[in-house]
């Protein structure tokens, strides 16, 4: 085994991105990933402080007969985990499924965001005398269309989901990569990269600009004319489910190949504290569906109960980390 293989598969078992492995050797990260990538050697010095940060010898690492055994994790007092072996087929056919399901997952959130677009634009222009429509005819489509819309993006999570359930491993538990795979998963991700920034950008942009045609309905209609109103609220559900969608879509592909590398969010030391925080997750976003569709049936407000995923997604993050803080005093 290789010096840069080593790097990689110690790096990995200690539970260490590569920003915080370059900052204990007080080098970027632009080395360290030149280091695992073969494409440098780091010097003698620096192998001498990654020997004492890993808790292995220097020959261990310099010698390429000599393959890791147990020897790193006795010294460093580390958990050792049996790891799946990650081929360069499974890592393509993972990489493949990710860019499949980014855009069915994107469409089905596309699908739930717009779902009530219909039924507010027709109950508002129905109670302004705008459409040949009762109000039962009127909140019947809309109410059909919403349900449809909703039925179609649940069916797409759950095919999507069992679809992904034989890629699971990849993202739950620790993995050790067979030769080439880290640089393929880079290679990829590098290529990919200009194009997930200006999804990233465009999406926020238009999640934030949303609120643009009500503040514009407001100062050329005033507040007495409703139907620009009511149009308006259709209009911001649209920018901010083509935003949200395009968020959606980069972060998936994004996060294939960050879990393929095991870094970010997908650290072993993350992965260990999300199956942790698990049980948690899951309750919690189970009593915010149920929040929010009891709201929006009850006020018929579907115009303002979509602020209760944004409030959400921030209030999960601060809930998490209270958990995490709790746990590690225990």
């Amino acid at each position: 085994m290789i010096l840069a293989d080593k790097i990689i598969e110690l790096r990995k078992k200690n539970g260490w991105s590569q920003e915080e492995l370059a900052e204990k050797l007080d080098v970027s990260r632009q080395s360290i990933s030149k280091w695992e990538g073969a494409q440098s050697v780091p010097d003698m010095n620096r192998i001498i402080a990654m020997s004492q940060i890993f808790g292995v010898s220097t020959d261990l690492l310099l010698k390429d007969e000599l393959d890791l055994g147990q020897e790193s994790w006795e010294s460093s007092g580390e958990d050792y985990e049996p790891t799946r072996v990650i081929t360069m087929e499974e890592a393509n056919a993972f990489l493949d499924h990710k860019i499949f399901a980014s855009g069915r997952v994107a469409l089905g959130v596309l699908l739930c965001i717009l779902s009530p677009v219909l039924l507010i634009v027709l109950s508002g222009a129905q109670e302004l005398g705008a459409l040949p429509l009762s109000e039962h005819q009127a909140v019947g489509l809309g109410l059909i269309a919403l349900i449809s819309m909703i039925g179609a993006a649940v069916a797409m999570f759950v095919t999507t989901g069992i679809k992904h359930s034989r890629f699971e491993y990849i993202e739950e538990e620790q993995i050790e990569t067979a030769y080439g795979v880290s640089g393929l998963a880079k290679e990829r991700r590098e290529r990919y990269s200009g194009e997930h920034a200006r999804l990233l950008t465009w999406g926020i942009v238009l999640c934030v600009m949303a609120v643009g045609p009500i503040f514009l309905s407001l100062l050329f209609f005033g507040e007495d004319n409703t139907l620009p109103h009511v149009l308006s609220v259709g209009i911001m559900l649209i920018l901010i489910a083509a935003g949200v969608t395009m968020i959606v879509r980069t972060s998936i592909i994004w996060g294939g190949y960050m879990a393929l590398l095991e870094e970010g969010d997908y650290s072993r030391k993350e992965k260990a504290e999300s199956k942790k925080i698990g049980p948690l997750a899951s309750v919690y976003w189970l009593a915010v569906t149920a929040g929010f569709l009891a709201w929006s049936f009850i006020t018929n407000a579907w115009d303002r109960t979509w602020i209760v995923w944004p409030i959400a997604g921030v209030s999960f993050g601060i809930v998490a980390g209270i958990a995490r803080m709790l746990r590690s005093k225990e």
